[in-house]
């Protein structure tokens, strides 16, 4: 079955993600789009396996029906195709890509014209023409004729335009930067061409098994390598992307991991105080954690919870003017520019506050923990059966009102079920939108306890 979660459509490369798979979704888009009277689509494609020639079977079919398609010259990260959507002119933009999901997967993400991610309702309408596409599959036969573009060089210079360059020029900083195998490599370095800035690579060649690892930065154990190369340089920063450079990871000076938690507080700190932008609303999804709600309330600023996917956050920024958003799967975006998660642009951004206060990550974790209180934030990803996942809805209906000596202050059910304990501390249960797992959000203000509260919140899923 063809069916878009929160970003896109993903499937088993072979089983679910085929040849004839991709044609009738890409008949059933420009069907699509055709009835909205679109005609200009670009199309980029990450490093997995087969994910030039699916970009270049897609760029075709779309040629055949009558649309003006330009093909990234070479792989793209995500930001890039939406960069070039919004900045190009483009009525719609495409990427090949299962962005963070094991080397098995790849799959189909669609931008709208305003730069981010394709609403739900734009989602369904691909999904309305899918039976409609199926008369048209033995007519299209994916050769018509498109343009290749450099669409990178554009991105690059773009997220170099939203950075202070002159701070990068006074001081000399060391990063290691870990792509993952993905769609960032090389892109770090060119960002910051001209400064002081020392940029070391690894996994910067493809491979599309990922090293046998998921390509997503957020997972501590998915970046020892990065810790290993930062203690042993004894670098600035570690900075990681996923496999089509949307989201980040962050590992400080000492080599430890920076929880994706933080890392979109220290962000949310820098853009107001530092850059001075205030002129909207902070939007953040349900699984991110409370100290952006601490920022928020001591800085007068508005905040609004969505449910998790980006593409939440830019279907508030269609209806109202927001400053930053972000999510706990390592997504943030400077919406005014660019209303997409960038992991090229978010990376430079912790880099650029580091050089604004004189401080390193460590440093300025410290910052952040003395003024608002300490959180630690853990995450656990469960396999569960149709049982299981039933339990969800019986836990929506019957909340527990009380952990240990924590009572629960209010419960949230936009997505999953969020359980936020009068002290801040919360856990979340939702199933999981792109792979078939169940996972379980936990927060409190200290490790031990974050620990507990996920082991009871793992424990009352299964056995409810």
């Amino acid at each position: 079955m063809i069916k878009f979660g929160t970003d896109g459509w993903r499937g088993v490369i072979s089983k679910d993600f085929t040849f004839d798979n991709l044609k009738k979704v890409a008949v059933a888009h420009a069907l699509y789009l055709k009835e909205l009277g679109a005609e200009r689509v670009v199309v980029g494609y990450d490093l997995r396996f087969l994910s030039e020639e699916y970009g270049r079977f897609v760029a075709g079919i779309f040629a055949d029906m009558g649309f003006e398609v330009v093909l990234s010259k070479t792989f793209s990260p995500t930001p890039a195709v939406s960069h070039a959507t919004k900045y190009a002119g483009f009525d719609n933009g495409i990427v090949i890509t299962a962005s963070h999901n094991h080397g098995k997967y790849n799959g189909y993400k669609v931008k709208e014209s305003f730069g981010g991610a394709a609403t739900t309702e734009f989602t369904r309408g691909i999904e309305s023409k899918l039976e409609e596409a199926e008369k048209f599959l033995d007519e299209v036969k994916g050769s018509g004729d498109f343009e290749v573009e450099d669409i990178v060089t554009p991105y690059v210079e773009g997220v170099r335009q939203q950075l202070e360059l002159s701070l990068f020029k006074e001081k000399a900083v060391e990063i290691v930067h870990d792509p993952m195998f993905g769609a960032q490599q090389g892109l770090l370095s060119r960002a910051v061409e001209g400064t002081k800035t020392r940029v070391v690579s690894i996994h910067s060649y493809r491979d599309p098994l990922f090293g046998g690892k998921h390509p997503e930065p957020i997972v501590e154990k998915n970046i020892l390598a990065l810790k290993e190369v930062v203690r042993a340089k004894r670098a600035d920063v570690g900075i990681a992307h996923d496999g089509d450079g949307d989201r980040v990871g962050i590992v400080d000076e000492k080599g430890s991991f920076v929880n994706s938690q933080i890392v979109y507080t220290l962000l949310l700190q820098h853009v107001i105080r530092n850059k001075g932008v205030r002129n909207g609303i902070v939007v953040k999804t349900v699984s991110t954690g409370y100290l952006v709600d601490r920022v928020c309330r001591a800085e007068g600023i508005e905040l609004k919870e969505v449910p998790v996917g980006f593409k939440n956050i830019s279907e508030v920024a269609l209806k109202e003017k927001v400053m930053f958003g972000g999510e706990e799967s390592g997504g943030y975006a400077f919406m005014d520019y660019l209303p997409e998660r960038d992991g090229l642009l978010m990376g430079l951004l912790i880099v650029e506050k580091m050089l604004a206060e004189g401080k390193s990550v460590s440093e300025m974790v410290k910052a952040l923990f003395k003024e608002f209180g300490e959180a630690y934030y853990l995450r656990r990803d469960l396999p569960v059966t149709e049982e299981e996942r039933e339990n969800l809805e019986k836990l929506k209906k019957n909340p527990p009102e009380k952990w240990n000596d924590l009572v629960v202050d209010r419960v949230i059910t936009i997505d999953g079920l969020k359980i936020i304990f009068k002290d801040d501390s919360w856990i979340l249960f939702r199933p999981s939108g792109t792979e078939p797992v169940f996972r379980v959000y936990a927060e409190t203000p200290s490790v031990e306890r974050t620990r507990e509260l996920l082991e009871w919140g793992c424990k009352l899923v299964k056995s409810n």
